[in-house]
C-alpha cells in the first residue's frame, strides 16, 4: 500500500468520482447466511487455487482520493470473471480468480468516502464542502491535510469517527460473506495495517501488513496504525482477536521500500530480537508477500550480483518521497532467511522463516495482473486510457517513482483440498503456497531423504511425494542416516501466458554465524547446455517489442524434475526455495505503447520473464 503515492501527485490530481458502477448491495447483513453448496468435494492431493490478499477499494481514503469509486463488492465481481465499468469503459479478467481479500487501509476507513457521501454523517458540513469540491485548490488541500495526518501519524478527529469507521467495517464484512461461494469462489474479510515510521529526513518506512481473518467473527474495530506504528501491538492485538472469534494472519509487504526495517534484527523500539519476539512474530506472520505492484522483495543486482535473474522489477524509491530506500540489509526476503537462521543458532527461533504470497495492492478495486488487460492500477492517477501520453513519455515524478515502474503484479497461488475459507486459509498457514508475478504458473515443490529420479515418472508421484516427503512450507527434519536431500519440483504453464524456461532452487545456508546463497538450474526447456561455469544457455526472445506480440516457439508448456543438493552439509542451516522463470514477453508498458503507436519508456524494461516463487523447505541441523 501507500498511504500518500505521491509520484502519481506529479502525473494528476485531477478530483474524484469520473468512473461508475459502484453498488451497495452487500451493505445489508449477510454474516449470518448459510454456505449454500452442501457437497464439497475435497481432493487430498490438493489442487491450486489462484486468488489476491492485496486490493483496495474506495473506502481506503488514498483510492478515493485518486477517484477510485468501486467498493468491495465491484472487486470480489471483478475477481470472479464479471465484467465491472471502470472509468467509463467494460473491464473484465481473462481468467477469473479463485479467492480474494480486500484490504483497505484502517485509518480512516470507509471516511472519506463517508464525507462525500451527499446523504452521509458529514452531510452540510465544511468538511462535506471541502471534499466534494471540483476546486484544484480545495481538492490539493484536502489531499494535503491527509497527507499531513498520516506523516504525523496524528488523525484528524473529524475523520477519524468510530461509528463512521465501525460502519465501513461491517460494510467489508457484508461484502465479503455475499460473494464467498464455498467450493467456487471464496472471500476473506481483511484490512491493511498501514504503520510507516518516519526516519530522520521525514521520509515513510513502509511496515505495512495486510490482515486476513479466517472466517467473520472478527473485533469490533480493525487495528490501525493510529493506535501504533509498532507491529508487537498489532500481534497483541490478533492473539487477543484469535481468542474470542476467527483466526487471523498478517502478511508485511513491500520490505524493498522499508529502508531496512521490515526484516531488521533490532525492533522497532531499538532493542535485540528475543526468541519470544521472533516466536510472536512467527505465530502471527506466516507469510511474506514476494511481489505485487510496487516491485518485488525477493532481492536486487546489489544484494545478490551472482544472480542473473535479480534485476526483475525494481523498486526502489520510498513512498511519499524522492529518496532511494536503503537495501544492504533488512529490506529483501532472500538475504532475511540467511538473516533469520543465523538469529536462529543465537536465540533459538528464527524469526524470518516466511512461506511465500503475491498481491496487487492496486487501489482501484480491479485486481488487473494480466500484462495485456492492464487498464491501470490507481484511480485517475494512472488512467491508461486518458492518461498514456504523459504515462509513455515520464521517465520520473515530483515524488517517487514514475507510473511505468508499477507492475502487473502479482497473485498467490495455494495448494488446498477445496475452495473454501477454511481450505486456503489452511493452506496459506501452513505454507503451501507461493507467489507470482501474476502469471498463473501452477508450481509444486517437494523435499524428502528417500526421493528417486523416476519418482516423477509415475503417475501417481503426488501421491508418492507426499507420502516420502514433505511440501512447500514444510521442514524436513533431519535423521541419522539421512544422506543428502532432494527435491521434485514440477511447473505447468499459464495458457494466457508465455512458455517455461526454466525452474531453479535457491539454497540459502547458514554455518558459523555467516550465510551464503546459491542457485541452481535444476530442470529447464529445451536441449541447452551449461558452460564450463555452470551457467545455462539463455532460452530466446520472439518478442517483437513494436508490436508487443510474441510466440511459444521457446520454452516449454510443463517442466518437472529432480534435484539432489549434493552440496548439502549437515551442519548447516538451509532454507530451499523454487523459482520458475517465463519466456521473456511484452511488459503492460509495451502493450501500451504499440496501442498508441508510440515510442517506449525507457524507464523500464520491454520484456518481462514472469515467474513465480515456492514457499520455501526448512532444514534444522541435529544438534
Amino acid at each position: 500500500m501507500n498511504q500518500a503515492f505521491m509520484f502519481l501527485i506529479g502525473i494528476a490530481l485531477t478530483g474524484c468520482g469520473n468512473n461508475a458502477n459502484t453498488t451497495n448491495d452487500a451493505g445489508k447483513d449477510a454474516s449470518s447466511q448459510p454456505d449454500t453448496v452442501t457437497a464439497i468435494t475435497k481432493n487430498p492431493l490438493k489442487d491450486c487455487y489462484f486468488g489476491d490478499l492485496h486490493l483496495h477499494t474506495a473506502y481506503s481514503p488514498d483510492a478515493n482520493f485518486f477517484g477510485t469509486t468501486l467498493l468491495p463488492e465491484d472487486a470480489y465481481k471483478y475477481a470472479m470473471g464479471e465484467e465491472v465499468i471502470y472509468f467509463g469503459k467494460k473491464v473484465k479478467r481473462i481468467a477469473p480468480l479463485d479467492f480474494l481479500a480486500v484490504t483497505d487501509h484502517s485509518e480512516y476507513l470507509g471516511a472519506i468516502a463517508a464525507v462525500k457521501d451527499p446523504n452521509g454523517p458529514y452531510k452540510g458540513t465544511e468538511l462535506y464542502k471541502q471534499f466534494t469540491s471540483t476546486d484544484q485548490k480545495d481538492v490539493a488541500k484536502s489531499f494535503a491535510d491527509f497527507c499531513t495526518d498520516m506523516s504525523a501519524n496524528k488523525p484528524n478527529p473529524e475523520l477519524n469517527k468510530p461509528e463512521v469507521i465501525k460502519g465501513a467495517w461491517q460494510h467489508v464484512i457484508n461484502a465479503a460473506n455475499t460473494y464467498n461461494k464455498p467450493g467456487k469462489f471464496t472471500t476473506f474479510v481483511g484490512y491493511e495495517w498501514t504503520s510507516a515510521p518516519n526516519d530522520v529526513n521525514m521520509h515513510a518506512q513502509n511496515l505495512h501488513r495486510c490482515v486476513i481473518f479466517k472466517g467473520d467473527k472478527v473485533p469490533e474495530l480493525p487495528f490501525s496504525s493510529f493506535d501504533s506504528q509498532d507491529p508487537e501491538d498489532l500481534w497483541k492485538y490478533m492473539e487477543n482477536a484469535r481468542k474470542t472469534g476467527s483466526d487471523v494472519l498478517a502478511v508485511p509487504h513491500n520490505g524493498n521500500i522499508s529502508n531496512g526495517l521490515m526484516f531488521d534484527t533490532k525492533t522497532l523500539s531499538g532493542k535485540p530480537l528475543t526468541k519470544e519476539y521472533a516466536d510472536a512474530r512467527m505465530n502471527n506472520e506466516p507469510l511474506a508477500e514476494m511481489n505485487q505492484g510496487k516491485g518485488q522483495s525477493e532481492t536486487r543486482p546489489e544484494v545478490s550480483p551472482n544472480d542473473e535473474f535479480a534485476n526483475f522489477e525494481v523498486f526502489e524509491i520510498l513512498l511519499s518521497s524522492t529518496a532511494k530506500a536503503k537495501d544492504k540489509t533488512g529490506s529483501y526476503i532472500r538475504q532475511a532467511f540467511g538473516v533469520g537462521q543465523e538469529l536462529q543458532t543465537k536465540i533459538g527461533t528464527n524469526p524470518f522463516k516466511y512461506g511465500l504470497e503475491g498481491g496487487t495492492d492496486y487501489h482501484s478495486a480491479i485486481s488487473s495482473s494480466e500484462e495485456n488487460n492492464y487498464p491501470g492500477s490507481h484511480g485517475t492517477q494512472d488512467d491508461l486510457a486518458k492518461n498514456y501520453k504523459s504515462i509513455l513519455e515520464a521517465t520520473e515524478s515530483v515524488g517517487g517513482e514514475p507510473v511505468t515502474k508499477i507492475s502487473a503484479a502479482g497473485l498467490t497461488g495455494v495448494w488446498a483440498e477445496s475452495n473454501t475459507r477454511d481450505a486456503i486459509f489452511d493452506a496459506l498457514k501452513r505454507k503451501e503456497c507461493f507467489a507470482t508475478s501474476g502469471t498463473r504458473v501452477k508450481v509444486r515443490m517437494f523435499a524428502g531423504w528417500d526421493y528417486t529420479a523416476d519418482v516423477v515418472k509415475e503417475n501417481d508421484w503426488v501421491k508418492l511425494a507426499y507420502a516420502r516427503g514433505v511440501p512447500m512450507g514444510a521442514d524436513l527434519v533431519a535423521t541419522s542416516s539421512a544422506g543428502s536431500p532432494k527435491f521434485l519440483v514440477q511447473a505447468i504453464k499459464d495458457p494466457n501466458s508465455g512458455n517455461l524456461d526454466r525452474i531453479q532452487i535457491i539454497k540459502v545456508s547458514t554455518k558459523n554465524g555467516k550465510s551464503t546463497e546459491k542457485i541452481y538450474d535444476v530442470v529447464w526447456s529445451g536441449d541447452r547446455k551449461k558452460d564450463a561455469k555452470g551457467k545455462l544457455e539463455t532460452v530466446g526472445n520472439t518478442v517483437d517489442e513494436k508490436a508487443a506480440t510474441y510466440t511459444n516457439t521457446i520454452g516449454a508448456a510443463e517442466l518437472i524434475g529432480y534435484w539432489e543438493d549434493t552440496d548439502f552439509d549437515p551442519q548447516a542451516y538451509v532454507t530451499y526455495y523454487a523459482r520458475v522463470i517465463e519466456i521473456p514477453t511484452p511488459r503492460w508498458t509495451t502493450y501500451l505503447s504499440a496501442k498508441y503507436n508510440m515510442p517506449l519508456n525507457k524507464s523500464v524494461a520491454a520484456t518481462i520473464q514472469e515467474r513465480a516463487w515456492t514457499s520455501p523447505v526448512w532444514y534444522t541441523p541435529v544438534k
